[in-house]
């Protein structure tokens, strides 16, 4: 994903739009809509296709029935191999380090980066590694606009090519949170983008957004692979808020919170240690979130896909049957969860969005059993405070996890809101977790994110 970056305070904005080139940068994000939203659907379809085959059709084919509990363990291995030598040895270092958190600095990535981009992404989510689409998709449309504009006109002005980038990084993620406006909206808060810049910048990268969107439902229909977009298809009834939940709030903010630094904590203190042998690390630690997986899956009873990808497809199951899951199995799916992604954080590459609403979900769910809390506030207060943690983006979190609810996401409101200002404020207020080796390599070409600094623990 590119920083749109501001322009020079004598433009106005107003002229600007008015401009023709103006009118056919508009032109040009809606037609750059359509094939970039076609190669994000095909990413996520293969991504999807991938993880089928390895985790369910080969085992059935090989056994006649489920994977064992040990199966997961050489695939991640795998996954750390491939990542680690993807990383390593094609330009671009696959993209950001999504330890470093998800606000970006520098230009979109370039032809050549790219490739690694979508090969380190496709390994680390098809294989099994704790993180989620959406980075490694924005920083593709934000590569594919930039490429465009080049094409089109090789000497475009750095606006230009700010204003594609992000109608590219825009139209690819249109539909995966759900709603064009909230895949906007997250990309407009984590860039900063303000003032006249938001206003030069959101009206191509929404047309473009839209296009893509209609391009998603399209495809869901036409190749009939379904729905790529997060969905909670079953609801828990909410009920208007009280002074207990309201109390519930801050402590389930607070837990937000502290359960994010530690995950930040794990991911940023493996970091020097990857850094030392790439390769070797990474493999090992794909090796450790197997295990993890695995003695989930032996203690529990339960699939061992509870704990590995990003959540995304395991978070609807998890809310339906919330009923069905123990306090002890809850507490140990969190533990686990946790584990894996401060793992997968620390050296593969992704998106941090998908694996902290599983994350806060299932805290909700445990959260549930207190007394005078409500199932649908408990899954709400526990999203918005995990992904406020982790992307230290308070109003994102608060549209995910209140849209994610439907109409019943207004009933909660109150108490996410809560538990965002609450999770957002310690994590500001907390110091920067983990160790930062001197003189380490950043992981990444032109996408790289800013090293983390006393006021940006996250980044």
């Amino acid at each position: 994903m590119s920083e749109p970056g501001a322009p020079p305070p004598s433009i106005d904005p107003a002229v600007v739009i008015r401009s023709k080139p103006y009118i056919a940068a508009l032109v040009l994000a809606a037609v750059l809509g359509v094939p970039i939203s076609i190669i994000a659907y095909g990413f996520l379809a293969l991504v999807a296709a991938v993880q089928r085959f390895v985790f369910a059709g080969l085992p059935n084919l090989v056994f006649g029935g489920p994977a064992p509990a040990w199966w997961p363990v050489p695939w991640l291995v795998l996954c750390g191999l491939l990542t680690a030598l993807t990383i390593s040895y094609l330009p671009g270092t696959g993209g950001h380090s999504p330890a470093l958190g998800f606000k970006t600095g520098g230009g979109p990535p370039s032809g050549r980066e790219l490739v690694g981009i979508i090969l380190a992404a496709l390994t680390t989510l098809s294989l099994g590694a704790v993180l989620g689409p959406e980075a490694p998709l924005i920083a593709i449309g934000g590569g594919l606009g930039a490429l465009a504009v080049h094409l089109v006109k090789k000497d475009a002005p750095p606006m230009a090519l700010t204003i594609m980038a992000s109608a590219g990084s825009f139209a690819a993620i249109s539909t995966l949170l759900g709603s064009p406006v909230l895949g906007a909206f997250l990309i407009m808060e984590a860039a900063g983008i303000g003032g006249m810049t938001l206003s030069l910048v959101a009206l191509p990268g929404l047309i473009a957004s839209g296009v893509g969107a209609l391009v998603f439902v399209g495809l869901d229909g036409w190749t009939g692979l379904g729905s790529f977009s997060l969905a909670l298809p079953v609801v828990p009834p909410a009920v208007p808020p009280t002074v207990a939940m309201l109390g519930w709030a801050v402590i389930m903010g607070a837990a937000g919170a502290l359960l994010g630094w530690l995950i930040r904590w794990v991911a940023l203190s493996l970091r020097p240690i990857v850094h030392l042998n790439r390769v070797l690390v990474t493999s090992a630690l794909g090796l450790l979130i197997g295990l993890t997986a695995m003695a989930y899956q032996l203690i529990s009873g339960r699939s061992f896909s509870q704990v590995l990808f990003s959540g995304q497809d395991a978070l609807p199951e998890l809310v339906e049957h919330a009923a069905d899951y123990s306090l002890p199995v809850l507490v140990l799916l969190i533990a686990c969860k946790t584990v894996v992604y401060g793992l997968s954080l620390s050296a593969f590459r992704g998106g941090p969005v998908f694996p902290s609403m599983f994350i806060g979900a299932a805290l909700g769910v445990a959260a549930s059993w207190l007394p005078g809390m409500n199932l649908a506030a408990a899954i709400g207060m526990g999203m918005g405070a995990m992904c406020a943690a982790m992307l230290r983006l308070p109003l994102t979190s608060t549209l995910l996890a209140t849209l994610l609810l439907g109409v019943d996401g207004v009933a909660v409101t109150p108490q996410v809101v809560v538990a965002v200002a609450v999770a957002f404020v310690i994590t500001i207020v907390l110091p920067v977790p983990g160790p930062r080796a001197p003189g380490a390599p950043e992981d990444a070409g032109k996408v790289q994110h800013r090293a983390p600094s006393r006021t940006d623990h996250a980044q």
